[in-house]
This record gives C-alpha cells, structure tokens and sequence, in this order.
C-alpha cells in the first residue's frame, strides 16, 4: 500500500509531504485545487512520461517520491526478474531534471521506465475517468475474466510457451532466408571450391616452386657457368687452387719469422681448405644440372594455376588461398546443416504448437466456466448501484492464430433493461452506467487480485443521490481488501472515507500553490457541508454532514 507521498516543485506544488493510511480515503476539493496534479504525480511514479513544463521552478529539479509497504504482497520473485533489490519498504522516485530528462529510482538504484511500469503494475492501479473505455477493450475484458477463473498459472505457461513460439518462428524465418541467399550461391561456391581443391594448396610450397622454375629454366646457362667456375678454380699452373698451394709454401717460409706472419700462414690455409670444398661442390652440382622438359611443364604449370587462382581471389599467398578454400567449404557445407537447422526448428515449433493448443484450451475452457459467476456477481453489484435488470452475455469464438491470452476472440455484449437487446457496451452504455459497471469490476476484481492500491478519478461521474451512496459503500467494502483512493465531488461518497483528505490552493504573497491535507472531524463536517451547500454553509448543511458521517 502507499505510505507516503513527496512531491517537489511540480506543478502548483512548491513542497508537499503526506502521509496515507489503509482502508478508504477520500480526496474532495474545489475544480483546479490540484486534484489532478495528485494524479499526475503518482502517474509518474507508475513509469509515465515526463513533462519539462510541469516544473514549477524551471531552474530546479522536481522530484516525485513515493513509500510503499509491499511486505505482504508476496513480491520477491518480481524483484528478482526485474533485477530490482527488494525492500518489504520500496521507495520509488522520479525526478525530472531543468535539462528536460528524467530518471527513476526504485530503492535507490536506477531503473528504466519499462521496469517500473511492470513493478508499479502490481502496486497502484489508477483508475481515471476515460478509463471506461477500457470495458470495450477486448484484452482488459479476458483480462478480467482470467482474474475471476484464476488463470494466472495457466496464462503465464501459455505465454512462455508463447515466447518460445515466437522466438523459434522468428529463428525459422532468418534460416529460411539465409538458405535462399546460401542456394543462390552455391553453385557458384562450389565451382571455386572444386578449383581450390583440385590445385591441392596443403602440398604447394610457393618459393620453391619458384626457385625450381628458375633452375630448370636456365640449366644451360647455370652449367655453362658451372664449368667455367671449375676450370678457374682447378685448371694446372693457373687455376686458383694451384696458385693457393703455391701461396701457402712460399708464406710457410717465413711463418716462423714472425706471429703475424704465421697469421697470414694460417689464413691461406684456411683459404685454400674452404677453396678446396668449393671446387669439389661445384664439380658434384654439375652432374646435378640436368636439363628435365618434362619436369619444367609440371612446374610451369602448377605455378600458373596457383598465380591465376591468386589473381582471382586477389590474393598473394597460399596461407591467403588456403583460408578462403576453407570459408568456402564452411557455406557449402552450411546449405545442408541449415537444412537441417530448419528442421529441427520445425519439430520443436510442432511441440510448442501442441503445448500452446493444451494451455489455450484450458484457457478457454476456465474461461467459459467462470461465466455465470461474472454474470451474476456483477449483476448483484449493479442492482445496488440501481441497474436491477442489467445483464451481460459473453460470446467466444476461436482464431486460428496465438494472441497473447490465448486464441479466444470474445465480445461483452450488455442489456441495461428488460426487453433490450443485446449490445456492445460502447454502444448501448451511457456514462453514467459505463462508471457503475467499472466499479462493479473492480469491485469483483478486488475479491480475486493480490492489487495493494487502488485510485478512483471521479468514477462517480454521472450518478448522485443513493446510487453516489452505495457505490461508496462498495469502495468502503473494496477496501478491506486493499486501500482504495477516491477523488469525488460528491459527499456522499467523501463520507463514507475512513479517513479524508482535502486538496486546496494557498497563497502565499505573489505565489499560488497546491497543497494536500488529512481533515480531522470538524473539518470534514464543514468540507461536506461546503460540498453540500456551496460557500455559504447552512445549519442544515452541517447537519446533513453530521448525519452522513453518522454523527
């Protein structure tokens, strides 16, 4: 239930803080008090959105907090899903900034608007006066129905299952289109991978290839070259290893003069050891050079296919190659995995179909059974409120396709008297009869629904006299069940509050503002006999108060 309301530069209002207690309590005041701006506020406490010029200040921030004791609302699981840290004392807050942004809070954590729409749902339900409209909304209709059958078990598997539908639907609609890209492509894909597969890329190494082309292609020139090196190095008298030797011995004479010529010494040695292993290399790779035609076409043309797939893919290496032969199997490839993906969403989208058929039927069924007892409760109700021959008939109808609360179609049909025909409510219901019927359902509603608060805008719009009178008796009754608010003119109904606030205006010097106070009982009596009489409150007047507060 609300504990307390704090409402800072909004509106009329500078500063406001008020306290609530349980049970019934009436709201009464003169046209443009603030009654609205009390409305206003705790809309932006249920998620609503933020106005900038509702600042009064426009300098200034107005901040909007609310106390609610949900201890024994058996919240926590809510909570938890929205990933809010529960307090059996939740505050919530808005605050609108002078930037034009707003932000909330729930306990002091920030929350998003979408979040504290769902958590305020199950706290406060604000009930306006064009909120009768929402009798001839079809949802709010079955909505209602549920809460009377208890389907809010039912509901919630259906709409998992729901959920589940609609993601794997969703699921099978992207595969199903990424096959038809996948299949336009594929013949195409699997041409180039067919030519990256033939070229065996695994075994190509591309520099020796290359080197290898190099040598078969100038064998004649390299052996050439070959023998003439041999000849330098080997050739009597002038050869280089013959004029070497002779250079040892002449330095060996005099190795022993001298370290550094023994240096020297050393050295040509060395020289003439590594010219040694040179020449005879040489001599060996000469009988290596062989002139092989047959080799040099199949190293030819390898290269050739490897270049032209190269240009192709517009790549340069065959690490490049290898990795788009690889891509290139994996979509080829996916065109019979997503073959069998679609599959398998199609078979689970069959047993979440067979599900959601099991949970709407038993949706439907509950629904129908709960019918006469809709019917004659609200009948009851509305016998009170002066509507003794009003009566409803419920018409279902099945739809091929899942809504969100099962696949009935339903239409409220309503008779306000005998010998009337059926009609659809928007139709057949005058205003004043669309508020009774409103209260009636929130009056049944309240017997079923775990809702701790409950505000009525002037629900008694269009009646007066008795029937303003018992439809306070039926607020009072509601509100045994949960803390009901009612905004009312008439003081009929603000008698029957067990507590009754009074929204007014004050000035202060050049400013005028709202503020919102609990009356005690000679203030209440003098507030009904206003509502009663007007400004000029007559003896009578203050009796009639007395006698409607049972005094």
């Amino acid at each position: 239930m609300l504990k307390s309301l704090s409402i800072k530069n909004f509106a009329l209002i500078d500063s406001l803080e008020i306290d609530f207690l349980g049970g019934f309590s009436t709201i009464t005041g003169e046209t443009g008090a603030g009654k609205s701006i009390i409305l206003g506020a705790l809309g932006l406490l249920q998620g609503k959105r933020a106005d900038l010029g509702s600042l009064k200040n426009k300098d200034e921030k107005c901040i909007i907090e609310g106390h609610f004791s949900v201890a024994p609302y058996k919240l926590e699981e809510l909570y938890s899903f929205l990933d809010i840290d529960y307090e059996a004392l939740t505050i919530i807050r808005r605050e609108i900034l002078p930037s034009g942004k707003s932000r909330a809070f729930v306990n002091d954590s920030p929350v998003n608007l979408t979040d504290l729409q769902e958590l305020s749902a199950v706290l406060i339900d604000i009930h306006s006066q064009h909120q009768t409209s929402d009798l001839s909304d079809e949802t709010y209709q079955l909505k209602v129905i549920d809460a009377i059958a208890v389907n809010e078990g039912i509901l919630e598997k259906y709409q998992n299952y729901l959920r589940e539908y609609k993601k794997a639907n969703t699921q099978l609609k992207q595969l199903k289109e990424q096959q038809i890209e996948l299949l336009k492509e594929q013949d195409y894909n699997s041409f180039l991978l067919d030519e990256l597969k033939e070229a065996n890329l695994s075994d190509i190494n591309q520099e020796e290839l290359e080197e290898e082309l190099e040598k078969l292609s100038n064998v004649e020139q390299v052996r050439e070259s070959f023998l003439h090196a041999t000849q330098l190095l080997t050739t009597d008298s002038i050869g280089l290893v013959s004029v070497l030797k002779d250079l040892r011995n002449v330095l060996q004479k005099i190795s022993s003069v001298s370290k550094s010529y023994e240096d020297y010494y050393n050295r040509i040695v060395s020289a003439e050891i590594e010219i040694a292993d040179l020449s005879n290399e040489i001599e060996n790779e000469i009988e290596n050079v062989i002139s092989d035609p047959e080799r040099l076409i199949v190293v030819t043309d390898r290269l050739q296919i490897l270049y032209t797939l190269q240009k192709k893919h517009q790549v340069s290496t065959v690490d490049d190659l290898i990795v788009i032969e690889q891509n290139l199997s994996e979509k080829v490839f996916q065109v019979s995995s997503i073959e069998e993906q679609i599959k398998e969403v199609e078979t689970n989208l069959t047993q979440l179909t067979l599900q959601l058929d099991d949970y709407a039927s038993q949706l439907s069924s509950a629904r129908k059974k709960a019918i006469p007892e809709i019917q004659k409760q609200l009948v009851e109700i509305l016998t009170l409120l002066g509507m003794p021959y009003a009566s409803f008939k419920f018409e279902f109808k099945d739809v091929s396709h899942y809504l969100n609360n099962g696949k009935d179609a339903m239409q409220m049909l309503f008779s306000a008297n005998k010998g009337m025909e059926y009609g659809l409510l928007k139709k057949v219901a005058s205003g004043g009869e669309l508020s009774r019927i409103m209260l009636s359902i929130k009056a049944i509603l309240a017997r079923y629904s775990n809702l701790p608060t409950i505000v009525f805008d002037e629900i008694d719009t269009g009646v007066s006299g008795e029937i303003a009178d018992k439809m306070g008796v039926i607020m009072k009754d509601m509100s045994s069940l949960m803390q009901v608010f009612a905004i009312t003119h008439l003081p009929q109904i603000a008698a029957k509050g067990h507590q009754h606030y009074k929204v007014f205006k004050a000035l202060d010097g050049n400013t005028t503002s709202s503020q919102l106070m609990i009356l005690d009982k000679e203030s209440r009596v003098e507030e009904l006999a206003k509502m009663l009489s007007g400004k000029d409150v007559t003896t009578s007047a203050l009796q009639h108060a007395k006698q409607l507060l049972g005094m």
